[in-house]
């Protein structure tokens, strides 16, 4: 048996409220629209992981999603253009990461990060 692909899921009763910061801001596309369901991606590979931890590191609290993208500047202006609440950083972490904070539509904590040697 092989692990394909690990959907995180998010419960809310306004599933057009994803469109503005997943696909609009992100990037992301819709990739499946059932009304009572739309799931965002990308048809390009991603990697498959899934973290357990105590904290989110450097001592914040600990982020509801996780999204690498390939130009953290770029994604945290973005964000600010669009008036998503940034809760952290932007800041270079110790373990090689450069990363922010964010607030969806729905009230999760996103990290937004990048490797710092592949920006």
């Amino acid at each position: 048996m092989k692990v394909k692909r690990i959907v995180a899921n998010i419960n809310t009763q306004d599933i057009r409220a994803a469109k503005s910061f997943y696909q609009d801001v992100l990037g992301l596309e819709l990739l499946m629209d059932q009304g009572w369901i739309g799931t965002y991606g990308s048809h390009e590979e991603m990697n498959i992981q899934i973290s357990f931890a105590s904290q989110g590191g450097s001592s914040t609290p600990m982020p509801d999603l996780s999204i690498e993208v390939d130009d953290v500047n770029a994604a945290f202006e973005r964000m600010k253009k669009a008036g998503f609440p940034i809760e952290y950083g932007p800041v270079d972490e110790p373990w090689g990461v450069r990363r922010f904070y964010v607030r969806d539509p729905f009230g999760k904590l996103i990290n937004i990060l990048a490797h710092i040697n592949s920006e």
